[in-house]
């Protein structure tokens, strides 16, 4: 019952915030305008990674309790709303925020995961009897990789009316499964407050969406899944368990490889934005905004499914 109560929660948070933050957005013009390069053709409020940060905390703080996984969801979190609400009050104002400070509080924040004890420690081979530990410093460094690429691979994606939200649910809902499987109640409620939380905005953000997330909310969701991920399957893997979280997020990582390959091959900068991603290609090709969306969440799904194969896998009955 308690995941079900988490779930409601979160979900009951988001639906409800969801209209104060997009009125008040409204109010003050912190809107994304329409531009060359984007799909949308009227100015939409950024404000809803408010709304899910909220529903996620809310919901964290009532069912984590004191448990370092709350700790580093809510200090990195801020962290990268805070700086995402500052890049989209550039946007609404037509403006770039620039590249630097936002790389290096990304990778500020990829550390606060290892502050907390939640760590990529090691790895082992399926039938090993024991753990190649890593040391302290290259348990920091895939630790810091692994949570920086998240943060930037989920806010690539978010160009679609509804995509990162769905995405997002059918990635936290795979990892709830690879929790249950192992046991890790603390991570499966976390993983079901990203769920209900999504699902709740993407009420509001499929398309013709009402709302964006924004940068604060597409870093955050890549935060929470990439710390998430960690602390379960992650935190000491066989090689075959790593296949869980990379097939669970495996429509980012998928469309961040196809990106940076195209811009490495038109010798632009991996930074720089562009109409390189896969649901532009897709629109390209005759996709309305609707059906590339749910082409990508039917990947995502098989992808989940998939990961499900390999948790029954490590996990006979």
């Amino acid at each position: 019952m308690r995941y079900m109560y988490a779930f409601a929660l979160a979900f009951i948070c988001v639906m409800v915030l969801v209209p104060l933050v997009r009125a008040l957005a409204l109010k003050i013009g912190f809107v994304d305008r329409p531009t060359v390069r984007k799909i949308h053709k009227a100015p939409i409020p950024l404000s809803g990674g408010v709304a899910i940060y909220a529903g996620v905390i809310v919901t964290s703080a009532v069912f984590l309790n004191h448990a370092a996984l709350f700790r580093t969801i809510a200090t990195g979190g801020a962290l990268l709303v805070l700086i995402g609400l500052a890049d989209d009050a550039f946007k609404s104002r037509g403006k770039d925020f620039p590249v630097w400070p936002r790389l290096i509080l990304y990778t500020l924040v990829s550390y606060i995961p290892y502050a907390y004890g939640i760590a990529i420690q090691g790895v082992s081979a399926p039938s090993a009897s024991s753990m190649i530990l890593f040391s302290d410093g290259w348990s920091i460094l895939f630790t810091m990789l692994w949570v920086f690429a998240l943060i930037n691979m989920m806010n690539f994606i978010d160009g679609v009316d509804g995509l990162a939200s769905g995405i997002s649910v059918i990635s936290a809902l795979t990892l709830f499964v690879a929790s249950i499987v192992g046991h890790q109640e603390t991570t499966a409620l976390a993983a079901l407050a990203i769920a209900g939380s999504c699902l709740a905005f993407l009420a509001y953000n499929f398309h013709p969406a009402r709302i964006f997330m924004g940068d604060a909310g597409a870093t955050f969701l890549g935060y929470m899944l990439a710390v998430i991920a960690m602390d379960g399957t992650l935190k000491g893997a066989t090689f075959l368990s790593l296949l869980v979280p990379l097939l669970a997020l495996g429509v980012p990582i998928l469309d961040t490889a196809i990106v940076f390959s195209r811009r490495l091959l038109k010798g632009k900068g991996l930074h720089q934005a562009d109409n390189l991603h896969t649901h532009h290609s897709l629109m390209k090709w005759g996709l309305s905004q609707v059906q590339t969306v749910s082409f990508l969440y039917l990947i995502a799904a098989v992808f989940a499914l998939l990961s499900v194969v390999v948790l029954l896998l490590l996990h006979p009955r």
